[in-house]
């Protein structure tokens, strides 16, 4: 018996880019003391408010079947927040929900790109966004993404790369592992190229709301004349600390809505009631641990960038938004997949290879800044003692 040619697209492209982290749970619980930086894991909880609407809907009997395109009330609540946040006009039709980010990028991507289409996409990027293409049958077009930029997407840069089988472009903003926001002008300058070679735009905005202050969000569902060939992807993970509920959704023109719900459908027919009452809630209140969150990261994002600055020969990029920040370690003379893996063995430090991102992070890590201060600096210190053993 054979198995489909999807297997062999994404093989390598799932647990083994997650090698560190799943070593450090390992350490972990054999008794190590270990710190883990590697993922993106709010440091707060799920907010009581969410918790108890989303208990409350169970307790109501809001677990029968649910709508294939999610819940009204929750369509309903998006689209008012999309229409309040692009100054423009959304309703229910434009919005198809579904459980998470990553589902909604799988089901716009098998809507949009087919077997031999080429996929625009920044190098470096979130870890699953080369599976979610490959599942399509497309190819993905890595676009590099600068340093001397603060790694926000040129469009130069995507220019160099289209060409006739180009069908979309998938952009990140904020942008994960680099923390970087793309310009309003930045957009306008890459819509531009959508136009004139008429490809989607789909925009991962999960971290819109985790904007460091003094930063400014812009999307590209802003821009009218752009609107119709944008796809915007979103969830609650981040911005209300509720990625294990996995409630996502995204936001289309009507006829694209209508056009991918069936490829929704044959995955997932409609997405859990109470979910949905739980983050129409959370939609429709906004988030009361956001501003909190980006604080913290903000403030612990700096204090990385003066202690490893000032303490070691690492170079770290201090973020816009989100929750990482990435550390060049070429100045030790390892690649980043090699400092990583020696900081887990020598510092009992955990941080992602910037590998595992795309190959032009080869020579950094990405360090999650979800740790609560106490222990963040703790792995600071552990950082530079093991900088010291080195040079």
């Amino acid at each position: 018996m054979e198995f489909s040619s999807i297997t062999n697209r994404l093989k390598g492209l799932g647990n083994a880019k997650w090698q560190i982290h799943t070593e450090a749970k390992r350490r972990t619980l054999a008794g190590e003391d270990i710190i883990s930086l590697t993922i993106g894991e709010p440091d707060v909880d799920v907010p009581a408010e969410l918790r108890r609407a989303a208990i409350n809907g169970i307790q109501a009997g809001r677990t029968s079947y649910s709508d294939g395109q999610g819940e009204l009330g929750l369509r309903q609540a998006l689209a008012e927040y999309y229409t309040a946040r692009s100054n423009s006009s959304f309703g229910a039709e434009n919005i198809l929900c579904l459980p998470g980010t990553q589902t909604a990028l799988y089901t716009v991507l098998a809507g949009v790109a087919d077997t031999g289409d080429e996929v625009l996409v920044g190098d470096p990027m979130y870890a699953t966004y080369e599976s979610v293409v490959r599942a399509s049958g497309a190819n993905m077009v890595p676009v590099p993404l600068h340093a001397q930029y603060g790694f926000r997407l040129q469009a130069a840069d995507i220019a160099a790369r289209i060409t006739p089988r180009t069908c979309a472009l998938l952009l990140n903003t904020p942008h994960n592992p680099t923390g970087a926001i793309l310009s309003y002008d930045d957009i306008v300058a890459i819509g531009a190229l959508a136009k004139k070679h008429d490809f989607w735009i789909i925009s991962d905005e999960v971290y819109a709301e985790m904007v460091f202050d003094g930063e400014t969000f812009a999307s590209p569902l802003d821009i009218a004349d752009l609107r119709d060939r944008v796809i915007v992807v979103s969830s609650i993970s981040k911005s209300h600390a509720a990625p294990g509920f996995r409630s996502g959704w995204c936001v289309a023109n009507a006829k694209a809505i209508e056009t991918i719900l069936p490829i929704a459908e044959a995955m997932l027919f409609g997405n859990q009631p109470f979910i949905a009452d739980m983050t129409e809630k959370a939609v429709r209140d906004g988030s009361s641990v956001v501003a909190g969150m980006s604080v913290r990261f903000s403030a612990r994002a700096a204090r990385m960038v003066e202690v490893l600055g000032n303490n070691t020969c690492l170079h770290v990029h201090r973020p816009q938004a989100g929750m990482f920040a990435l550390i060049d370690a070429s100045a030790t003379g390892m690649n980043g997949d090699a400092f990583a893996q020696a900081l887990l063995d020598t510092a009992g430090v955990a941080v992602m290879p910037g590998s595992a991102f795309g190959d032009s992070l080869r020579d950094w890590v990405r360090v999650a800044l979800t740790v609560d201060d106490e222990t963040f600096e703790t792995a600071l210190q552990r950082i530079i003692t093991y900088c010291k053993t080195i040079s």
